[in-house]
């Protein structure tokens, strides 16, 4: 069975079809007998016409059952071909509605039923029968003994023309009501896919709304944590030293106290920009929602270094190879690792624990590598800062490696491949 024969929905009519199928047979009923009553007053079939009584049963019997057309089609056709049938061999005294309502119980089958093989068999046999209806009744007057009606004189006769265009009828008859049925069904058809198709394009937007949203919060979490806990933690080991020097070291605890001041104003400044995005979003842009979220920029990697020193923890600075630009993104990426990376060092390095920073330019690559010495613990608490890293690594297109190393310490390694200059722009 070909795609175009397969059913593609169990389809039921609905309440406004019924009705408007009601309507249909009843407009058809008052056509019905009006076109018996005048057929009968023309004296169409003449000395052998049925009375008039008999029109308009059959306008009934060939018209009330469209009002069930589209809920049982096959069945629907068969008796109202049936009904012309019986009624044009009477000679009951009605052609003309009978012809309409014939056509139209023909296309609902072609248009209605979803099973294709059925469809095509009961039209086919249902015209083939009405054919061979033609055909005998053709025979049957051609070889009648009577001089009534055309002549039918010669090879082409009047009568051979006649009954020519009779056949022509029927055939574009038939042929119309079978292509307009099957024409229907299959804007149906289309109608149904796209109704499909719509409602899966909508469940995949939600489901990509969704995940933006995900993503989103993902994204603010990352930030938020990277800047709390940088801050807060360097504030914390600040305040833990001038509080041993106190009494001893009044200039060393001034010394401590304005670290602890001025981690607080960065942090307060970086929450308030990223907070300042939040609100207005449609200025970050969806390229740039991460670089909005940030001022942060390799640029600023001294000043951080600077931070981590004066937060006690010994922090060197190396640039190796030659600078080309680095997407926005993938800067505040790394700069935000490195920024973590210092944090942890500071958190569970110990308190002789000293870090290393390495930023290498290859001319396919970028890479950031961040090394401490002190203890080998990893991060406690659930490790988000560590989650975080790999987040934002993989969100840079890049790889990074975490760990301890064998001669203690800790090694965090991102690599970011070069990206193409179309994707800088």
């Amino acid at each position: 069975m070909s795609e175009s024969d397969r059913p593609f929905a169990e389809r039921t009519p609905t309440s406004a079809d019924l009705r408007a199928d009601v309507f249909l047979a009843a407009a058809m009923l008052v056509g019905g007998v009006l076109s018996a009553w005048l057929t009968s007053v023309a004296g169409f079939y003449g000395d052998e016409q049925a009375p008039l009584m008999w029109g308009v049963v059959y306008a009934a019997v060939v018209t009330a059952p469209l009002a069930l057309r589209r809920r049982f089609p096959s069945l629907v056709a068969i008796v109202v071909c049936a009904a012309y049938f019986v009624a044009v061999s009477l000679r009951i005294p009605e052609i003309y509605v009978g012809n309409i309502a014939m056509f139209i119980a023909i296309y609902t089958v072609g248009a209605w039923v979803d099973d294709r093989r059925r469809a095509m068999l009961v039209r086919v046999v249902l015209i083939a029968g009405m054919f061979l209806w033609l055909l005998i009744t053709t025979f049957q007057d051609a070889t009648a003994p009577t001089d009534d009606g055309f002549s039918r004189v010669g090879a082409f006769s009047p009568y051979v023309a006649f009954m020519l265009i009779q056949f022509l009828i029927n055939a574009l008859y038939f042929g119309g009501a079978y292509y307009f049925g099957d024409h229907a069904y299959a804007a149906a058809r289309k109608r149904a896919e796209l109704h499909e198709r719509t409602t899966q394009l909508e469940r995949e937007r939600e489901v990509t709304a969704r995940q933006a949203v995900a993503l989103d919060r993902l994204r603010i979490a990352r930030e938020l944590h990277d800047v709390v806990a940088h801050h807060v933690s360097a504030m914390g080991v600040q305040a833990g030293a001038a509080r041993a020097v106190l009494d001893a070291d009044p200039a060393a605890t001034r010394q401590a106290l304005s670290g602890i001041e001025a981690s607080a104003r960065e942090a307060l400044d970086e929450l308030r920009h990223l907070l300042g995005t939040l609100r207005a979003p449609e200025e970050a842009g969806i390229e740039g929602a991460d670089n909005a979220a940030s001022t942060v920029r390799l640029e600023g990697l001294p000043a951080l270094v600077e931070h981590a020193v004066d937060a006690g923890l010994p922090t060197t600075l190396s640039e190796l190879g030659d600078p080309w630009p680095v997407p926005d993104v993938v800067q505040v990426n790394l700069y935000r690792i490195v920024q973590e990376a210092l944090t942890n060092a500071r958190r569970h390095g110990g308190p002789d624990a000293r870090a290393d920073v390495r930023l290498r330019y290859s001319p396919d690559a970028v890479e950031i590598e961040v090394t401490n010495t002190g203890r080998t613990g990893v991060p406690s608490g659930g490790g988000l800062g560590l989650v975080g890293m790999r987040e934002r690594a993989s969100a840079s297109g890049g790889t990074i490696d975490a760990g301890p190393r064998s001669r203690g310490g800790y090694l965090v390694r991102v690599r970011v491949p070069r990206q193409p200059a179309a994707e800088l722009a």
